[in-house]
C-alpha cells in the first residue's frame, strides 16, 4: 500500500450572507488559493462530491468543473455523496494507479431549497418517503432512542451545542452563532433549535499526494503532511426501522477497520445534531482526553456535501500546524447515521 498524505486544505469562510453564489463563484477562489499554495496547476486526478437535488439542477458538478479548469482534458470523477467519499475514491485511485497527486473537493447550497424535503428523497421510495417524514424528525427519533437507552438528558445535548458554538466563534471559517438559550423552543422534540446544524452554502478542497510529491509540496507550503494511516467506510441497513437507532454499528466497525485506538488527540465528528456526537463518541470509543470538534463542527456550519470533507480537513489541519500528532476525521450520510466513514491521520 502506498503512503498517502493530505498536504493542503481550504474551505469557504462563512458569513451570514454567503448565499446566492454559483458553483463557480463558490469554488474558484478556493482552487486559486490551493493551487498557489501547493505550486501545482494540474493534478493527476480530480474527484468531487455534491448532490444535484440539493443544487436544484442536473449535472451541477459539470458546471463546477469550469472552476477547476477541465481543458486540456483532465482525469476526473464524481460521487453523488459528501466529498469525504470523493476523498476515499481518490485515495483508492492513488493506490492502484501511477499517479502522485489528487484534487478533492465538495460543495453544497442548501439555500437553494428546503434541505429537509431534499433529504426525504434519500429514503425508501415505497414505504418511508411517502409518509413525508423529514430529516430532523428522523434525527429526533434517534435522539429519543439514545436518551432512553443511555440515561442522558436534554441538558447533555445542550452542552454539546454550547461547546460547538463557542468553538465555532473562535473559527474564522464557521458561522458565529450565539450560545443556546435556556428557553429555546423545540425544533422536533427532544431536539431544540440549537441542536440542529446551522445550514450554510459552501465548499472545501483537499490535496492528496504520495511519493516525492509529499516532500516537494510540504517544503513549499511549510506545512507538515497528515498521513492517512487508516480509512474505511461502512453502511448500516437502509431502513431506520430495522436497526437500533440508539447506537451506530457502522461507525464502530468503520473505526475498527480504520485503526482507531489510543493516541488520538483530536476528533472531528460529522454530527449534524447534538445527540449524534454522543453516539459517535461511544461507537468510536473516544475518551475524555480526546478533543471533540475544536473547529465547532457541523453544528457551527453545515455546507451539506462538503461538511464531512471539512471534518477530515480540519483534522488534517491540526497536524499541518503542528498542534497534534494523531487525529481522526469522520463523515456520515443517510438518515440516523446510516453510513459512516472514518480516517485516522498521523504526523
Amino acid at each position: 500500500m502506498k503512503d498517502v498524505a493530505i498536504v493542503a486544505f481550504t474551505q469557504t469562510k462563512h458569513t451570514a450572507e454567503d448565499q446566492g453564489h454559483s458553483e463557480t463563484e463558490l469554488l474558484l477562489p478556493l482552487f486559486q488559493e490551493i493551487k498557489e499554495q501547493v505550486g501545482i496547476s494540474r493534478f493527476d486526478f480530480t474527484c468531487s462530491g455534491s448532490c444535484d437535488y440539493l443544487i436544484g439542477a442536473p449535472f451541477s458538478f459539470v458546471s463546477a468543473l469550469d472552476a477547476v479548469g477541465a481543458w486540456p482534458p483532465i482525469s476526473e470523477s464524481h460521487v453523488e455523496m459528501d466529498a469525504a467519499w470523493a476523498l476515499y475514491e481518490a485515495w483508492v485511485k492513488i493506490q492502484y494507479s501511477d499517479i502522485e497527486t489528487a484534487l478533492v473537493y465538495g460543495f453544497g447550497k442548501p439555500s437553494q431549497g428546503s434541505l429537509r424535503e431534499v433529504m426525504n428523497r434519500q429514503l425508501d421510495p415505497y414505504y418511508l418517503a411517502p409518509l413525508g417524514v423529514d430529516q430532523v424528525s428522523l434525527a429526533a427519533l434517534q435522539a429519543q432512542a439514545y436518551l432512553t437507552r443511555s440515561g442522558a438528558k436534554e441538558g447533555d445535548l445542550t452542552a454539546v451545542a454550547a461547546r460547538s458554538r463557542a468553538a465555532g466563534r473562535e473559527n474564522p471559517f464557521a458561522l458565529h452563532l450565539d450560545d443556546p438559550a435556556g428557553d429555546a423552543p423545540y425544533d422536533v422534540a427532544p431536539l431544540k433549535v440549537h441542536d440542529v446544524a446551522g445550514e450554510a452554502d459552501g465548499a472545501a478542497v483537499i490535496v492528496l499526494a504520495t511519493g516525492d510529491k509529499v516532500r516537494e509540496i510540504s517544503e513549499r507550503t511549510g506545512l507538515k503532511p497528515a498521513w492517512i494511516r487508516g480509512i474505511a467506510h461502512i453502511s448500516d441497513a437502509h431502513s431506520p426501522g430495522v436497526r437500533d437507532l440508539s447506537v451506530s454499528a457502522s461507525a464502530r466497525i468503520a473505526g475498527e477497520k480504520a485503526g482507531v485506538g489510543p493516541g488520538i488527540e483530536v476528533a472531528e465528528l460529522h454530527a449534524q445534531f447534538s445527540h449524534e456526537e454522543l453516539i459517535l463518541r461511544e461507537a468510536l470509543n473516544l475518551g475524555d482526553d480526546v478533543r471533540i470538534n475544536p473547529s465547532g463542527g457541523a453544528l457551527s456550519a453545515n455546507p451539506v456535501m462538503a461538511t464531512g470533507l471539512i471534518r477530515i480537513g480540519e483534522a488534517a489541519a491540526r497536524i499541518h500546524r503542528g498542534e497534534a500528532r494523531k487525529t481522526l476525521g469522520h463523515a456520515t450520510l443517510g438518515p440516523c447515521l446510516q453510513q459512516n466513514l472514518v480516517a485516522v491521520l498521523e504526523a
